[in-house]
């Protein structure tokens, strides 16, 4: 399968054929559907048949490997047979949202001095959890200096290692409860700026920290003795 949102993703639409059509799924032989992973929510959007009939298309999750991703209809939806041309759509406000707010938690990530346990990503709000036991965050420093890497419009660009690369690296890693894909040899680094931030990710990200738009901190919770869970929201 190729996965066209890891070579453009900004693409908003692309013809396929389906390969695999059964109990509410299919999967296509290329696709712009990011899926659920990494606290990233997985695209939704339709599939337009040659007919002209759209289906809508709920969520897209991984299947067996990295680069099979299932998308899920909703249940008794009459599916395309394999084989079938169809024109994909992604729910693109939806997508670029969740871009804007995964990009702007690799600058919360590059702004906060310790382990990353969970995290989690919508249309409107994020948060990542840290390992902070003895670390108190001065909210309005920490969302000035987000705001300021926002305003100085960094670029991000996407690149790729291999395995042994990275574990070469390993000081590269910030997640400790995700760890970077692997199994199909190589791995992919988002990078922001020349030295706002770097790391493995496999999800979805804009071109520029510019485009995120300004942001706001919202509660930093207490999860449990060491683990602090900071929110943030768009501002506008």
């Amino acid at each position: 399968m190729d996965l066209l949102f890891y070579k453009d993703a900004y693409l908003k639409s692309c013809e396929a054929n389906v390969t695999f059509s059964e109990d509410g799924t299919i999967r296509l032989d290329q696709t712009i559907f990011y899926p659920t992973g990494g606290g990233q929510p997985g695209d939704s959007g339709w599939i337009e048949l040659e007919t002209g009939e759209k289906i809508q298309i709920l969520e897209a999750k991984k299947g067996e490997s990295h680069e099979d991703v299932v998308l899920f209809m909703q249940e008794d939806t009459p599916l395309p047979a394999v084989g079938s041309k169809v024109t994909a759509h992604l729910d693109w406000e939806r997508r670029h949202a969740h871009m804007k707010i995964h990009s702007c938690l690799h600058l919360l990530c590059a702004s906060v001095v310790g382990g990353v346990t969970g995290g989690q990503i919508s249309a409107t709000k994020g948060r990542l959890d840290f390992n902070l036991p003895d670390t108190a965050i001065d909210k309005i420093a920490l969302e000035t200096k987000i705001n300021q890497l926002i305003e100085e419009d960094h670029s991000i660009t996407m690149d790729w290692i291999t395995d042994e690369e990275l574990d070469n690296n390993p000081s590269m890693v910030r997640t400790m409860s995700v760890k970077p894909p692997r199994g199909s040899g190589k791995i992919r680094l988002v990078k922001i700026g020349e030295e706002v931030d770097l790391q493995p990710c496999g999800g979805t990200h804009v071109k520029s920290t510019g485009e995120i738009g300004k942001i706001k901190i919202g509660k930093v919770e207490n999860k449990g003795k060491q683990n602090r869970r900071i929110n943030l929201t768009f501002a506008d």
